[in-house]
């Protein structure tokens, strides 16, 4: 997870060479927590009379002292522009910044349980007005359904063409949005019929994991510590946030779903929910959901927890899995 520093040059008037100034910084190993201060300084080893110097972090300025508290984890460019001498040259440092505190630790207690289609392997899951949405993967077996979750009953059913794997979906403003996993393509629906509205493709996200929203944003996860902020007019990655603990990154984020101003995520091959701060990217908690597993019916293509739906009508979180034949409502409760 350690950077090495990258040296460029722009000077302008001597074209491109190795530059003669590089940046230093109280970032341990180039990494430092968000609670500290970041440090800046030019090393001029040629003694060059210095004007001034300007820095930036992904190209927003910054100064040679600066609050992290605001900033994003993870990792981050920084860049002093060095005048001297009527020229100027540039350097450049990468840096990881990590949360200052671990996270916390919760549990839960499951309120109910209700029946689920063990042949669902549940890619996304979601309330909208009362109603339970559900997206499951598998190539040629791939569904986007509405569930009566109290019965299990499938409601509406719409099958995906053969050639695309299903991943997580959100509804917001009467239209769901689905993603598909290695095609580099989305749907989006209208909630009510089913129909197909529109398809949209990924931008700098590679693959299709997990959705979420929160009634404004589209947030879209990719299987790296990636999570994309999508304007849903235009489906296109405005920003990104990258999920980081005190320690470092946290990757295999998969299934998302908005939760109390925090974005819940399920994570690839875990039985277990990551709770992640959205400005930031910090793992603020962590959820160990992995009893749940026992508690469903044991066959050959059980696989991990995932699927994870908030249903503000009962203020309880619903979790399911790959192929798992029940569907349980739960509180959950930090631990002690």
């Amino acid at each position: 997870m350690f950077l090495v520093s990258i040296i460029c040059s722009c000077g302008t008037n001597s074209g491109h060479k190795k530059s003669d100034f590089s940046i230093n910084t109280n970032a341990k190993k180039n990494t430092i927590s968000n609670s500290e201060t970041l440090e800046l300084s030019i090393e001029n080893p040629k003694n060059h009379t210095i004007d001034s110097v300007k820095y930036a972090i992904n190209n927003v300025s910054i100064s040679e002292h600066t609050d992290l508290t605001n900033m994003k984890l993870g990792k981050h460019t920084v860049k002093a522009t060095v005048f001297y001498n009527n020229e100027q040259q540039t350097a450049t440092k990468n840096i990881t910044i990590l949360n200052s505190a671990a996270p916390k630790v919760y549990t839960y207690n499951i309120i109910n349980e209700y029946s689920h289609d063990i042949t669902s392997f549940t890619q996304g899951l979601e309330f909208y007005k009362g109603n339970l949405y559900e997206s499951t993967g598998h190539y040629k077996e791939s569904k986007l359904r509405q569930l009566d979750y109290k019965t299990g009953n499938v409601i509406k059913n719409l099958n995906l063409a053969d050639e695309y794997f299903g991943e997580g979906l959100t509804v917001l403003n009467d239209k769901i949005y689905q993603l598909t996993w290695q095609k580099g393509t989305g749907f989006v629906y209208d909630v009510n019929t089913f129909k197909k509205i529109n398809s949209f493709k990924y931008g700098t996200s590679k693959e299709g994991w997990g959705l979420c929203n929160d009634n404004t944003k589209l947030y879209k996860s990719d299987g790296t510590e990636n999570i994309w902020i999508l304007d849903p007019k235009n489906l296109i990655e405005e920003d990104n946030i990258q999920a980081y603990t005190n320690k470092g990154k946290i990757v295999g984020l998969n299934e998302l779903e908005w939760i109390n101003g925090h974005i819940y995520a399920n994570r690839f091959q875990k039985n277990g929910v990551a709770i992640i701060n959205p400005k930031n990217g910090a793992i603020i908690g962590v959820i160990d959901f992995s009893p749940l597993k026992n508690k469903v019916k044991q066959h050959e293509t059980l696989d991990v927890l995932n699927g994870i739906a908030y249903n503000p009508e009962t203020n309880t979180i619903f979790v399911t899995g790959k192929n798992w034949n029940k569907l349980f409502e739960v509180e959950v409760v930090e631990k002690q």
